[in-house]
């Protein structure tokens, strides 16, 4: 998912950035530092969302929008939230208020992709059991108390079960959505783990069964969270 931060401050450019390394679906193609920059900016590239601020000299974030037939995906990020109504009115994916956290900004993140894959599905639909899945030219129905880890493999995702593994075309990103917090959690841009068949954590690793997962420097605190350690 191609990006585009549109602020007046350089510091908010750079902590979302530093939010966005985080997350392997998403790839930056432009700053812009006022509303002006950004509709040249987009009458030259395509991007499927943009981080927006309100407050900027020239002509306000909102007005940019208003400005427009047809908009990318919105989150916006200011330090007002008088303006958080109109924000909505104007069909925004979410209303960030600075400073905010990386826990608030995955969230906002969440709203976008749930809107964008195929794959993702309402909350009522995640307390299913099973879903399917198109691997191998054939449905597979996927039980998810059969999912022991999910893998980005290149262009495809494998699917690791207790008794077999699936390759699809479905972007590891997709799963993050589709599968219930509660019992899974990324733990590298490349992994996704069932957290009730985590067998050992030690150092960088996780075994489950017979594999062996790594865990990725940014995503420890996750697992640190989850499992109440220091």
């Amino acid at each position: 998912m191609k990006y585009c931060i549109i602020d007046d401050e350089p510091i908010a450019h750079r902590i979302i950035e530093g939010y966005c390394k985080n997350l392997s679906y998403v790839e930056k193609m432009g700053n812009c530092y006022n509303a002006l920059e950004a509709m040249q900016f987009m009458n030259q590239n395509k991007v499927d969302l943009i981080f927006l601020d309100i407050n900027m000299p020239q002509l306000s974030g909102f007005d940019l929008l208003k400005t427009m037939q047809h908009h990318p995906k919105v989150i916006v990020t200011t330090a007002h939230k008088e303006f958080a109504l109109e924000g909505y009115e104007l069909n925004v994916s979410d209303y960030l208020l600075k400073p905010f956290s990386f826990e608030r900004f995955l969230k906002a993140m969440n709203k976008v992709m749930d809107h964008k894959n195929e794959i993702l599905v309402s909350d009522s639909e995640k307390k299913k059991h099973s879903f399917f899945l198109k691997g191998d030219k054939k449905l597979h129905q996927i039980h998810i108390d059969d999912i022991l880890f999910i893998e980005a493999y290149g262009n495809y995702t494998k699917v690791f079960l207790t008794d077999e593994m699936i390759v699809c075309h479905e972007k590891i990103s997709s799963f993050d959505a589709l599968l219930p917090a509660s019992d899974f959690l990324r733990v590298h841009k490349s992994f996704i783990v069932a957290t009730n068949k985590i067998k050992i954590i030690e150092g960088n690793r996780i075994t489950i069964e017979e594999h062996l997962v790594p865990i990725g420097q940014t995503y420890k605190h996750g697992l640190k969270r989850l499992f109440g350690s220091d």
